[in-house]
């Protein structure tokens, strides 16, 4: 959409960014300036702990002081951020909060997937940003249920034994001659229980906005692991309109977009 986005990684125990963005091997250097982000695009700069690893594998033990430390210095200099924190309520989030609530923080948005067990540890989180003064822009449900285009499939027999025989051409074949129009289907199925509710349900009580449900697709898997944008092509048809449906929802509803507009004017 053509904004200025700084993306913060302040997972400094599993930072995962490098990765998924394509960009590891990248170094931030320092200058009396600051710290000078990784650029993905010239409107997409990126800050994380895993730049300053000299190997990926390399576990990074910090605590309190350090950790608070590095975070404030990624800070200084970026202007819009979106910042990707660590599950939980530890150092990372109370420090960013307190660097960062003088400044005025729009919001927290927060991911979960749909069961209980996860829900458990998502309303922990709602309940630490009202009790830090956070507003709660809304809750993502993700991996809310597997969908994928029929033909992306494997389709196996199971014998005696449990092996698994393949027969995913045979099956395709079928169904190219018999029921063509069966190609385009999209097939949906749970992989976590969401008998309670999910997402929806838990906003409704803790009285939150619901911005929407993003299904586990293999594509978009793949992408985060080849470092490519779900965007950037048509293979994620499953997830990128419904990731695109709530950045428009949370733009609109917090007139961000209309703010952002006037600016430039």
């Amino acid at each position: 959409m053509d904004f200025q986005v700084g993306l913060m990684d302040i997972d400094i125990c599993g930072p995962s960014i490098p990765k998924m963005l394509g960009l590891e091997g990248q170094e931030i250097h320092q200058s009396n300036l600051g710290w000078s982000p990784v650029y993905v695009e010239s409107n997409l700069g990126v800050m994380s702990i895993g730049f300053m690893l000299p190997n990926p594998d390399e576990a990074v033990i910090w605590r309190g002081p350090r950790k608070n430390g590095l975070i404030k210095q990624f800070l200084k200099d970026l202007d819009f951020l979106v910042i990707d924190a660590p599950p939980g309520t530890s150092d990372e989030h109370i420090s960013i909060v307190q660097f960062l609530l003088a400044t005025g923080i729009d919001g927290a948005i927060i991911v979960t997937t749909p069961q209980q067990v996860s829900l458990i540890d998502v309303r922990k989180e709602v309940s630490f940003c009202k009790k830090v003064g956070v507003e709660v822009l809304g809750v993502v449900e993700n991996m809310s249920g597997l969908c994928q285009r029929l033909t992306d499939f494997r389709f196996v027999k199971l014998t005696e034994n449990g092996e698994q025989n393949d027969i995913t051409e045979r099956i395709l074949g079928y169904m190219r001659e018999k029921a063509p129009e069966m190609l385009d289907l999209i097939a949906c199925s749970e992989v976590f229980d969401s008998s309670g509710g999910g997402a929806t349900q838990m906003c409704e009580e803790m009285g939150v906005p619901f911005l929407g449900k993003v299904p586990l697709d293999p594509h978009l898997c793949k992408a985060a692991e080849e470092g490519r944008s779900c965007f950037a092509d048509q293979k994620c048809g499953v997830s990128a309109p419904v990731l695109k449906s709530i950045i428009e929802k949370l733009l609109v509803t917090n007139q961000w977009r209309e703010e952002l507009m006037q600016m430039r004017e």
